[in-house]
């Protein structure tokens, strides 16, 4: 179960963001139309461990024969509009205007990032989080295509162990992260291994450098 404060009463901005990470916490809102955020810390925590992601035979064939071609960092707006967008896998948004406008200027100051998948001029899926440290902070995901979340995953993982990362951090473990190797851990020790995470600095573009 959730823990939950009551409304921010504060100023909500890009610094006040990065410190609640760093203390094991995150907001989020009850629907796209309530501008209102608050803190959420699980009592159990998804975690994705950089060293058990889970791609499966048929996902591995998928992404070899796809032609479709990773980005990152290219379309923030892009990939924060296919996360907030409802479908027929997801009912309701928790990012509103507040999150779109404060991850948008962490974007900016290349804290917040993405990874999305294209076919050729076509964004077909993608994810979004934060890097800070050494941990990299799942925000969401989504496809338009088979397998493109999945995709967007495989190569989040590889390019955060490229970097030197120790913490994926999901929030929530779905069955959708389960299958791919997510796991759930209690709060305190999820706090450790952030406390590790943050003492060292990942690098997001070793990827690209080893390119």
């Amino acid at each position: 179960m959730a823990r939950r404060t009551d409304p921010f009463a504060v100023e909500i901005t890009p610094e006040l963001i990065v410190r609640a990470y760093r203390a094991g916490i995150f907001p989020m809102a009850e629907d796209a139309a309530d501008d209102d955020l608050f803190w959420v810390s699980p009592e159990m925590r998804g975690i994705i461990p950089l060293d058990g992601f889970h791609a499966s035979k048929s996902l591995r064939k998928a992404m070899r024969k796809s032609g479709w071609t990773i980005r990152v960092d290219s379309d923030w707006d892009g990939v924060v509009e296919g996360c907030a967008s409802v479908g027929a896998d997801r009912h309701t948004t928790w990012i509103n205007g507040t999150i779109r406008a404060v991850y948008g200027e962490l974007f900016r100051r290349g804290i917040a990032h993405t990874v999305e998948v294209w076919d050729e001029t076509e964004l077909v899926g993608g994810l979004y989080g934060l890097a800070i440290g050494a941990a990299f902070f799942g925000e969401s995901m989504f496809h338009r295509r088979t397998d493109a979340s999945k995709m967007a995953m495989a190569h989040l993982v590889d390019r955060l162990n490229a970097g030197g990362f120790e913490l994926l951090d999901t929030q929530f473990l779905t069955d959708h992260l389960a299958s791919l190797g997510g796991i759930e851990i209690p709060r305190a020790d999820y706090e450790d291994r952030l406390g590790r995470a943050l003492l060292r600095q990942g690098d997001w573009t070793a990827w690209d450098k080893a390119q």
